[in-house]
Formats: C-alpha cells, sequence, structure tokens
C-alpha cells in the first residue's frame, strides 16, 4: 500500500467498476461525512473518490482470502488518503510541466472501460452506485495519464541502471535465479482415507498391489492410470508434469526424487492413500547465468528507483504544500 506504483494504472484499475465491487448505497449518500477528505492546494478530493478506493482495496484483499480485519481498516484508510493527496500533487505538478493528456487517448480508455459490461445499461448503474458521471470518469482517466505522462518524463526518461548496479544485484541474490531439481512423475492413486479402517485399507492395499503385478508384466502405466487412478490427473494417464522439492507431501516427494527416469516405485503410502510411482524426466539444479538475468534485472531495478524517487519527490511535494486532511474516519464501504 505505501509503495506509490504506476498511478495512472492503480487509478484507472480503481475505476474499472468491475461488477463484484461493492459499490457505495443509498444510505452512503446520506452520510453526513459524505463530501471532502482534503483540500490539496486548493482542489478537494471527495468522499466518494476515498469510498470507491476503500472497496476496491476491500473486495482484493477478499479475493486474495485475506479480508480486511477491523484492525487494519485505519491503517488502510490513512494509506488510500495519502495515495490519493499524492496523486493530486502529483497531477497539479504535471499541469505545471505541461503534460496533457490526448483527447482521443483519453476517450479510447473510456470505450475500452465501458466494454467490459454487459450493457450500457449496466455500465451507467455502476457508475451511479459509485457516484460518478461519465464526464467524472473521463477527468479521472485524463487525470492518469497526465500523472503518468509526467512520470514519464520526470523520472523515468531519467533513470537509467548501470551494469555495476546489476551485477552487483544478480551476486547478491544469486539464490533468485537457481532453478532447483525437479521431477516429472506420473502415479496411480487408490484413494483411502488415512483414518479409515483397517478393512477399507486392506482393500484399497489389494487393489494397488494387483495392479502393480500388471505393471511388473509390462502393462502400460500410463493406461492403467487412465482406468485405476482415483487422482484428477487420471485422464493424463498420471502426469502430474514438473515439480520441485516442497510441492508434495514428503513420502511421495522422497519417492519421486530417489526414482531414476523410466522406473516405477513400490507402493507408496501418504495422507491420500496408496500410489504407485514412475519418473519420466528429471532436471538437475541449475544456475540461470548472468547473461540471461540481466535483461529482466534491469528493469526491475529502474522501476524500483523510479518508485523511490516518486515517493521522495512526493514527501517534497507535501511539505511545501497547502493540505487540509478532513477525513474523520466514518467512512466505510
Amino acid at each position: 500500500m505505501r509503495k506509490h506504483l504506476n498511478y495512472a494504472s492503480a487509478l484507472i484499475i480503481t475505476l474499472l467498476l468491475a461488477a463484484n465491487v461493492p459499490a457505495a448505497g443509498a444510505a452512503e449518500a446520506k452520510r453526513p461525512g459524505n463530501g471532502k477528505v482534503a483540500i490539496v492546494n486548493g482542489t478537494a478530493i471527495f468522499q466518494a473518490e476515498f469510498d470507491n478506493e476503500l472497496a476496491f482495496f476491500k473486495q482484493r484483499f477478499k479475493s486474495q482470502g485475506k479480508p480486511l480485519s477491523d484492525a487494519q481498516i485505519p491503517l488502510i484508510k490513512k494509506d488510500i488518503l495519502e495515495n490519493l493527496i499524492t496523486r493530486e500533487l502529483l497531477y497539479q505538478a504535471g499541469q505545471k510541466a505541461g503534460a496533457a493528456a490526448d483527447k482521443s487517448k483519453v476517450n479510447e480508455q473510456f470505450e475500452n472501460l465501458k466494454k467490459r459490461f454487459p450493457s450500457e445499461a449496466e455500465f451507467k448503474k455502476a457508475l451511479s452506485g459509485r457516484k460518478l458521471s461519465e464526464a467524472d470518469l473521463k477527468t479521472q482517466i485524463e487525470k492518469g495519464m497526465v500523472i503518468q505522462s509526467f512520470i514519464e518524463k520526470q523520472f523515468a526518461q531519467k533513470t537509467t541502471i548501470t551494469e555495476k548496479e546489476i551485477k552487483a544485484y544478480y551476486d547478491e541474490h544469486l539464490d533468485s535465479f537457481k532453478q532447483p531439481e525437479q521431477v516429472r512423475a506420473s502415479h496411480i492413486l487408490i484413494k483411502v482415507d488415512s483414518q479409515a479402517d483397517k478393512a477399507l485399507k486392506t482393500k484399497a492395499r489389494k487393489k494397488i498391489e494387483k495392479i502393480k503385478q500388471r505393471l511388473s508384466k509390462g502393462e502400460d502405466f500410463a493406461a492403467l492410470a487412465k482406468e485405476f487412478s482415483d487422482c484428477p490427473s487420471a485422464d493424463k494417464g498420471g502426469d502430474l508434469g514438473y515439480f520441485k522439492r516442497g510441492q508434495m507431501v514428503k513420502p511421495f516427494e522422497e519417492a519421486a526424487f530417489l526414482l531414476k527416469p523410466d522406473k516405477i516405485s513400490d507402493i507408496v503410502e501418504t495422507g491420500f492413500g496408496y500410489h504407485l510411482i514412475k519418473v519420466t524426466d528429471k532436471k538437475a539444479e541449475k544456475i540461470t547465468g548472468y547473461e540471461n538475468a540481466k535483461s529482466k534485472i534491469s528493469p526491475y531495478l529502474k522501476q524500483n528507483k523510479i518508485q523511490k524517487e516518486i515517493r521522495l519527490y512526493a514527501e517534497e511535494l507535501k511539505e511545501k504544500a497547502d493540505i487540509d486532511r478532513l477525513l474523520t474516519g466514518n467512512s466505510e464501504n
């Protein structure tokens, strides 16, 4: 949250108005504090914009399986307010520097956002639910483009990464460029719960023993997996693809990594049941060489450097700006 990322992108993403992002309802519109949350050099930032951002972040965290707790909300609100203030300051700085948005590109972006909705009516309903007009949305798009243009000229074009910086990062993060040993394996699973009674376990064990006998007589592993395996991978002949250590349960992993290609394991018991494993390929551990890695390191370092410069610049702008923070802490979506 505290990283001032690509402001234009962040702004547009927030205003995509995806149908599953909760909107401010009628009760929200009547709330006494539903006016200004801040005034930046005489320009107001309104409650509706703040509430839209808060709804967006709540939905994003929820979709990641990490709903915001009551304790987190005040910190998120503070960050949202500061980000909105920073955007406004960057927009004002962009205007002073002569940055502008191409009207045709603003309209193009507007139409692209509109196409995300099944109908014109749904689009207008989403705008209304967030207390936005089409003109408001176009203004936000235009502001985002001005900010991005300003960032590009003021920071991105002036930011360079040296070979020395790239090499230093590579040497200091060598573990990040290691590709661990991997195996590709197929398996046949006869499923039985680890808490099942002895009779059920015995039945499952006998079933996989018979499959093992058929394999020892030369029958095709993939065909038997399709016929008998209780794993969804059965449709692919039991193929699980490549995996590294730590991705499978321990007994399965240990057996798979010990096997040589084209060899079949003894019966392996896990919490899922009984397995027969066939390793079809192995990839030894290797390290991505510097020459191949640097094309990915350079843009990463550049982006980090730009973000740092923007944060410092934003703090300088805030120190010089006339800012009234009016958020009372009442706003919730």
